[in-house]
């Protein structure tokens, strides 16, 4: 029986892992779990699983869950601390999807237990990769991305020479305005931010993935992920989502990963390997499908990959700073405080402010340090709202 912990358990991926997981309960002995306010399905999951203990991240939440789990055996707490305690509880495979940089305590507490860590939480690497490399290689861990795109490029990589790459290709929808005009993103809300053309996912990355902010970290993280040069990864937007992501070998051939947008394919491919195993993901008919299009990004109107190149040259904690600007920037966006091209606006001026040249430029060298200067882009953007 494997140990398992998920962290993010109420999100989309961590549902979508639940639903793998529940198809062979006996094979799955479930450790931690955490949430944020979802309490209702934080428990109802918690007592399914009879985990050892559940975890809202909000403490102010933390009597509703103790209530909604009265009369079990299951452990309650609340907190970021009580969450990175419980990531250091000893599991066989461990699922890092906290939404945001608030994930990173957890993966990094993962990624000492010698096992699997199956990572969603793409911020980790954005901002502290260097570091969460070093962590699992000196504990022997294995790292598995569960982004569907770098889950593909890893997919397509498999038995070959590292060697022989040549070229890395993500695959972007383009969002719900990839046709829209400059002037027409002025005045787009969060509503219609929301609304992804394929893929279901939670507010924060459905609107990250319209602004291209998602696919600029994936860009970053992937430069960690596949210790490539920043020039050899690509971004083409591919509407159809058919196409994952695509490799390029130094002979020209291309690999690609294709499949159904669903999560579940990513995340069970984790959860399985190194073997595979059916997965209830619908399968692809190319008689039905129709044609598959492919074009370049505007980065003109869609400027956050150009940013995360910009921070890719930068290295240190350019990373830290850049999701930190872009997660107050989402924050300020979400509350009508600011327009959704002002979210790239902030992340600029952010990421090149003097007051955070010193802290930008130095290697990463403790998580404290990574923390830092998050917390410090956050009070530069916040202070300009």
């Amino acid at each position: 029986m494997r140990k398992i912990s998920i962290f993010g358990a109420t999100g989309s991926i961590g549902s979508n892992t639940f639903d793998l997981i529940r198809r062979d309960k006996a094979a799955y002995d479930v450790v931690a779990l955490s949430g944020a306010g979802n309490i209702a399905l934080l428990a109802a999951q918690a007592k399914e699983f009879n985990a050892e203990i559940a975890i809202t991240a909000l403490p102010e939440r933390l009597d509703d869950l103790r209530d909604a789990l009265s009369g079990t055996s299951i452990e309650v707490a609340a907190g970021a601390d009580a969450i990175a305690e419980a990531a250091e509880r000893k599991v066989d495979w461990g699922m890092s999807a906290i939404v945001g940089a608030a994930g990173l305590r957890a993966s990094m507490a993962l990624a000492r237990h010698g096992g699997i860590l199956a990572l969603a939480n793409k911020e980790s690497m954005v901002c502290a990769g260097d570091l969460l490399l070093a962590e699992c290689a000196a504990h022997g861990t294995k790292m598995l991305p569960v982004d569907s795109e770098h889950s593909a490029l890893f997919q397509a990589m498999n038995g070959e020479d590292a060697k022989t790459l040549r070229r890395l290709i993500l695959t972007a929808t383009g969002g719900p305005f990839k046709d829209f005009t400059t002037e027409q993103m002025r005045g787009v809300t969060p509503e219609q931010a929301v609304k992804h053309p394929k893929w279901n996912m939670g507010q924060r990355i459905s609107i990250d993935s319209a602004s291209m902010f998602n696919k600029a970290l994936e860009v970053i993280e992937a430069k960690y992920i596949f210790a490539c040069k920043p020039s050899q990864i690509e971004v083409v937007v591919h509407p159809e989502a058919i196409v994952h992501s695509m490799v390029e070998y130094v002979d020209h051939t291309i690999i690609a990963h294709m499949g159904s947008p669903d999560m579940r394919g990513a995340i069970g491919y984790a959860l399985h390997w190194p073997s595979r195993a059916p997965n209830p993901i619908k399968p692809l008919d190319f008689a039905t499908l129709g044609s598959l299009s492919f074009a370049s990004p505007d980065e003109a109107r869609f400027p956050a990959l150009r940013l995360a190149r910009e921070t890719l040259s930068m290295g240190g904690h350019a990373g830290a700073i850049f999701n930190a600007a872009k997660e107050a920037a989402l924050d300020a966006f979400i509350a009508k405080k600011i327009g959704f091209l002002d979210m790239a606006d902030m992340v600029e001026k952010t990421l090149y402010h003097p007051q955070l040249e010193s802290i930008r430029d130095e290697n990463q060298s403790s998580i404290a340090h990574v923390l830092a200067a998050d917390a410090q882009a956050r009070a530069l953007v916040n202070a300009q709202i």
